[in-house]
């Protein structure tokens, strides 16, 4: 019923030619602030947290079937941002403070908060140059983060910084909640493939109370990867359903575009190439739904099965938008056809909290290779 609900509404009220809109007004909007105020009256970016809070405790199972349905009509909004990482992060380690500050209104959907952790070209959250050096009132951070999601709309920012140089990559990591509007924060919006918006924000010299520390100091790398491995699950399931929609649109197109006086679905070859790929995206929903389960549950192994899924998804989903390109031949390759806009979002997602190659990786490490 919530996935039932959740692709009505989408489709109602955000279709494709919603993101072609927020596109073409260009600017550094993002997403809609109209239909995000829709999203939390439905109660979606309350699910994922617990009731005392203000939340549906409905778990993250039910926000990654949300997620998914994003993904079908490509919908730009913060719930992946803000109602999962975000809130996780606060979850997981904040103390009654900040849980009872920032929970109630990432719950409404009135506050959004998001992640500032990468600082390179590439996914390393490790690696970590930004410092919050000791102040007799609290800490001065200062330091750059880029491809921040949602940055240049959020209120709050939890920000990774190295408050010990003493030890290597991994260790000597905090966390701290940041007001977006705090004195030396520049944030610069940038409009990326998709035509999502992402961020670049030079934090110089700015101080924060001790209270805005997140977590226990130089521990907050366990933190953020947990929270980042709440993404990942979740960005699997918003690009799983990517990978869903560009394929049944493929499949519906093959029945109905004609060469040679019958349509094209009918050659051999191309219903080899649509059975391989409608295997490969059910293999995909089981490893999704395994992964939202085990997020739920407080399972072990929360970073193998992360990365494990984020690297099938990736795989699947890039073969199914490339498939979907080829598929339509000429007309796919135009703006005035959907079916590109697919296959950009699946770009940006696959690089996205790191791509296939890093899961691979790091799911490799996990089990001793």
């Amino acid at each position: 019923m919530l996935q039932q609900s959740a692709r009505d509404f989408l489709n109602r009220q955000a279709p494709v030619k919603h993101l072609r809109s927020l596109r073409d007004a260009g600017g550094s909007k993002g997403f809609s602030r109209e239909v995000w105020a829709e999203m939390s009256a439905l109660g979606w970016p309350a699910m994922a947290i617990p009731e005392e809070y203000d939340g549906l405790g409905f778990g993250f199972t039910g926000m990654g079937i949300v997620l998914q349905e994003t993904g079908r009509t490509l919908t730009p909004c913060p719930l992946l941002s803000s109602a999962m990482m975000a809130a996780a992060a606060i979850v997981h380690a904040g103390d009654d403070a900040q849980k009872s500050t920032l929970l109630p209104g990432i719950a409404s959907g009135e506050a959004l908060v998001t992640l500032a952790f990468d600082e390179h070209t590439h996914h390393r959250p490790g690696q970590v140059a930004a410092t919050a050096k000791r102040t007799a009132g609290g800490f001065c951070i200062s330091g750059h983060k880029r491809f921040v999601l949602d940055g240049a709309m959020s209120d709050q920012l939890i920000v990774s910084a190295r408050t010990d140089d003493r030890v290597p990559d991994g260790r000597g990591i905090s966390l701290f909640i940041v007001p977006a509007t705090a004195s030396g924060i520049t944030i610069t919006p940038c409009q990326v493939l998709d035509t999502h918006v992402l961020a670049d924000i030079t934090l110089d010299d700015v101080r924060l109370p001790a209270a805005a520390l997140l977590g226990a100091e130089n521990e907050g790398l366990a933190i953020l990867e947990y929270a980042l491995d709440a993404g990942r699950i979740g960005q699997s399931a918003e690009l799983l359903g990517v990978a869903l929609e560009a394929f049944e649109r493929s499949i519906a197109y093959l029945k109905e575009r004609k060469q040679f006086g019958v349509p094209i679905g009918s050659f051999q070859a191309l219903q080899h190439r649509a059975a391989v790929l409608f295997g490969e995206l059910e293999l995909c929903k089981s490893l999704v739904l395994n992964a939202l389960h085990r997020l739920d549950s407080d399972a072990n192994e929360i970073a193998a099965t992360a990365s494990m899924t984020k690297a099938k998804v990736v795989e699947t989903a890039s073969k199914a938008t490339a498939e979907a390109i080829q598929w339509h031949g000429g007309i796919g390759m135009t703006d005035d056809f959907d079916i590109g806009f697919f296959y950009k979002r699946a770009r940006i997602l696959e690089t996205m909290l790191g791509d296939r190659y890093f899961h691979l990786d790091r799911f490799a490490r996990q089990h001793g290779y």
